[in-house]
């Protein structure tokens, strides 16, 4: 038991190192809050163990901030205590701000409900029953999903039981160490404006965190296991997105260790495709990821595949598919052609974004479901093949969502669900369909097993149709790059590389010169030598250069739109740590098919120089 003697030695401690500089000012308040303060009470005894033990360094890091509550959550790495990290406090205070926020806006008697699942992550079901024990106390009613359970799933939940809320314990494809909560709201998309401020709001000035028992809870008929509901429900929603077709494709898919085996696993199935493999070296669920490259299981990594691609290589099958954790996003690689022994290669998710856009389109018009007004929705830096392909079939498009799932579910409720065809962010986020409002590896996978079947049966592969599909709309090629800026100043240098950004464009880039500069966090817009004009949208940090090379580049079209992206460059920080993501394009107009292979080279080149050039601007 600790002394009053004990509690003055670790003070005196704490003091001692914030006088060598071995922790922040932040770090030594918060710790000296959290050895005295009652709220901590239940921290303070392993709090004063890593005091004793000297490891300062690691209680630096999870002491130096207040991890943030984002507009969809809190993410961040695991550790017994600290208010820089993921803990029974820190989910506890999330839950808890939601309950509050909830209960202010939900009409007097009323009684709040919530729909919670949890991934493959260590610690992942503890902290969605600390979620609900906090929920419970607050009044609410609870739906819960038990075992794992896909992000996707999640907000098909909420909506199936017209939740008020609903929230995911997942860190999506982070690294091991990590853990998070998703927050959704009812419709099951996750938190727009107003309700994300005012959550974000109520989770900083949460001072108690008030639990009930879980048991209990269950006894009473206030937590409700609806997992034997919702399964079968959600995977009749998702095939529902099924059209008929060709059946005969081998497929090989990892759920890299996570939940996807619940998901992409019976939706397949019961969409008739009985050549169906899991990778078995990803097959087991795990929260450290073990037999994944790097122990991060991410499908925008293509090193993550390679295992699966050398397995599916040797056996003759048609199709890799990789989900991630959560199974909200989707990988995939396929041979180059139908030849006996062909080279196989993943796509980068822009590729898919224009492969399932064109299948989702296809599929609608096979279930005799299309109609005028139909329409696709993507973001502002995805890639301008969907809107080319869309438009070309007829097709409405909204391109001028900003970076994140919710945006494009966002949009889907505005412009009517009864006309929504397709949503895609580069990012590997894939939805067709209306039963979620959020990316879903299990229908993207249903897209993309649809599209192989029916090019295998005319003798093609999906390598061989994106080629079409630049041969027709214009060959499209991506990259992006991520700057860190680490150390105490990488979010003032973040900053001030954007305000730099802003004031002064660079007049050129990879050779192509700059026509325009759009800057979406003031919704203003000026080509060099003119004035800067307004137009419409949603404010966001994100800067994007238009540069020369195709007939419309710098234009504004009639209706105030501008043309697809073609050959750009946009700038997005991170809002929650010191990092720059930077998105290339360059684009070539619509030629023959045999002119491919030297026009990706001749992008590629325009790549490497867009790349340099911006380097070389920034300083990175």
């Amino acid at each position: 038991m600790s002394t009053p003697a004990d509690l003055a030695r670790r003070l005196d401690a704490i003091a001692a190192a914030r006088a060598a500089g071995t922790i922040t000012e932040h770090s030594a308040v918060m710790m000296r809050d959290w050895l005295t303060a009652p709220r901590y009470a239940e921290f303070a005894g392993e709090l004063a163990a890593r005091i004793d033990a000297g490891s300062w360094r690691e209680l630096d890091d999870v002491f130096w901030t207040v991890i943030p509550f984002g507009t969809g959550g809190r993410r961040g790495t695991m550790f017994p205590v600290g208010s820089n990290a993921i803990n029974d406090r820190t989910i506890g205070e999330s839950a808890q701000g939601l309950a509050d926020y909830v209960r202010s806006v939900v009409p007097a008697g009323a009684t709040p409900t919530c729909a919670i699942a949890y991934d493959t992550r260590h610690r992942s079901e503890h902290f969605a029953r600390l979620c609900t024990e906090v929920l419970l106390a607050a009044g609410f009613k609870v739906f819960f999903l038990r075992g794992f359970r896909s992000t996707p799933e999640l907000s098909f939940a909420v909506r199936h039981t017209g939740s008020t809320c609903g929230i995911m314990v997942t860190a999506s494809h982070n690294p091991p160490s990590d853990n998070a909560v998703k927050v959704y709201w009812a419709g099951g998309v996750q938190v727009l404006p107003p309700h994300d401020k005012g959550i974000i709001d109520r989770v900083m000035r949460v001072e108690t965190v008030h639990r009930a028992s879980f048991e209990a809870g269950v006894a009473e008929d206030r937590v409700r296991f609806v997992e034997q509901e919702i399964d079968p429900a959600f995977v009749a929603a998702v095939c529902g997105q099924s059209a008929p077709g060709p059946r005969d494709v081998s497929i090989l898919y990892s759920p890299l260790h996570g939940v996807g085996a619940t998901a992409v696993v019976p939706v397949l199935r019961g969409a008739g495709f009985e050549k169906l493999r899991v990778y078995g070296p990803h097959e087991e669920p795990s929260g450290d990821f073990p037999n994944v490259p790097g122990h991060v299981a991410n499908p925008e990594n293509p090193a993550v595949l390679t295992g699966p691609i050398a397995d599916a290589a040797a056996r003759g099958d048609d199709l890799v598919l990789a989900s991630d954790p959560d199974c909200d996003r989707l990988g995939a690689a396929a041979p180059l052609t139908r030849a006996a022994g062909a080279e196989w290669r993943p796509f980068t998710g822009n590729q898919l974004c224009g492969l399932l856009c064109g299948q989702a389109i296809a599929g609608r018009a096979a279930r005799g479901q299309a109609r005028s007004g139909d329409y696709v929705v993507t973001t502002l830096v995805t890639s301008g093949l969907v809107r080319r392909l869309a438009e070309a079939r007829g097709l409405q498009v909204d391109d001028t969502q900003l970076v994140g799932f919710k945006w494009i579910c966002s949009a889907i409720d505005k412009h009517g669900p009864e006309h929504f065809v397709f949503g895609a962010e580069e990012s590997h986020g894939y939805l067709a369909g209306t039963h979620v409002r959020d990316k879903d590896a299990a229908v993207a996978a249903l897209l993309m097993t649809e599209l192989t079947a029916r090019l295998k049966a005319a003798g093609r592969t999906p390598h061989e149709e994106l080629d079409a599909l630049y041969a027709a709309h214009g060959c499209h090629q991506e990259r992006q790059i991520n700057v860190m800026l680490p150390g105490a100043s990488g979010m003032e240098r973040m900053q001030e590389i954007m305000a730099a950004l802003r004031a002064r464009p660079p007049q050129s880039c990879g050779g192509l010169d700059v026509v325009r500069t759009r800057d979406q966090a003031r919704l203003t817009t000026w080509t060099p030598g003119a004035a800067a004009e307004s137009y419409a949208g949603v404010k966001g940090d994100l800067v994007i250069f238009d540069l020369a090379g195709l007939p419309e580049a710098g234009t504004r079209l009639a209706d105030g739109r501008f043309p697809p992206l073609g050959n750009a460059v946009a700038a997005r920080p991170s809002g929650t740590e010191p990092k720059i993501k930077f998105y290339l394009f360059a684009v070539a107009p619509p030629g023959p098919a045999a002119a491919l292979p030297a026009t990706k080279q001749s992008l590629t080149a325009r790549l490497d120089a867009i790349e340099r050039d911006l380097r070389a601007l920034v300083g990175v």
